[in-house]
């Protein structure tokens, strides 16, 4: 892997890691005001999509190392 892809990879998983914090920002919003369950429980889905894809790019990013 080349160094820009590099970059570009980790560029990607802090968007990524920002969107989902944000998410779950916005599911504790929601669940404190009493929100439409319909609607968080798609937040839910998407963050969780999210966490899946973050730990795919992770161990692409993450040198493999030889114990």
């Amino acid at each position: 892997m080349s160094e820009e892809d590099n970059i570009n990879l980790r560029m990607q998983l802090a968007e990524l890691e920002l969107e989902h914090a944000d998410l779950g920002k916005a599911v504790d919003a929601l669940t404190r005001v009493g929100g439409d369950l319909l609607c968080i429980q798609r937040l839910k889905k998407k963050k969780l999509a999210l966490k899946d894809e973050i730990a795919s790019l992770r161990v692409r990013v993450t040198p493999d190392i030889i114990a």
